[in-house]
């Protein structure tokens, strides 16, 4: 049987467990027709490159499945009709990879890195300090003078 890679978008006002039936109720579809699902992951919820149906975040999730492509088309339709799938991706692969995909890898390394900004120190330079001018001291303007200017 081909293999394929599909990932899909729900919609941020559903919960996990409820994508979680989503990818359930495709997985007992392929099994029954002699299939399997050999990846499943679940992304979180993330924000969107742009608004999709008005949402600005979706739960994303990735399946990498053995499966026959009529069912495979027949999946997609019930998915494409369903309103809690805002997009679906589904290319075919040589093989599927085992390992945890680039998404979830770089998820961990990404909860190290965050907050070095956050309750520490600032970084060099003020908020409004872009070098185009400006009173920077105050008093910028007086020092320039000529000392008998003030007479």
């Amino acid at each position: 049987m081909p293999l394929y890679e599909s990932v899909l978008i729900a919609r941020n006002d559903i919960s996990q467990q409820q994508v979680d039936a989503i990818l359930d109720g495709i997985a007992a579809q392929i099994e029954a027709d002699g299939g399997a699902v050999r990846k499943r992951e679940y992304w979180g919820l993330r924000s969107l490159a742009y608004r999709i149906k008005k949402n600005r975040k979706g739960h994303y999730a990735l399946l990498g499945l053995e499966v026959r492509s009529e069912l495979l088309k027949e999946i997609e339709r019930q998915l494409s009709l369903n309103e809690d799938i805002l997009r679906l991706l589904t290319l075919r692969v040589d093989e599927i990879d085992e390992a945890p995909s680039p998404v979830l890898s770089r998820k961990g390394e990404d909860r190290g890195e965050r907050g070095s900004f956050r309750g520490g120190a600032k970084p060099a330079g003020g908020r409004f300090e872009s070098g185009r001018g400006g009173r920077r001291g105050g008093d910028d303007r007086i020092a320039d003078q000529p000392d008998n200017a003030a007479e």
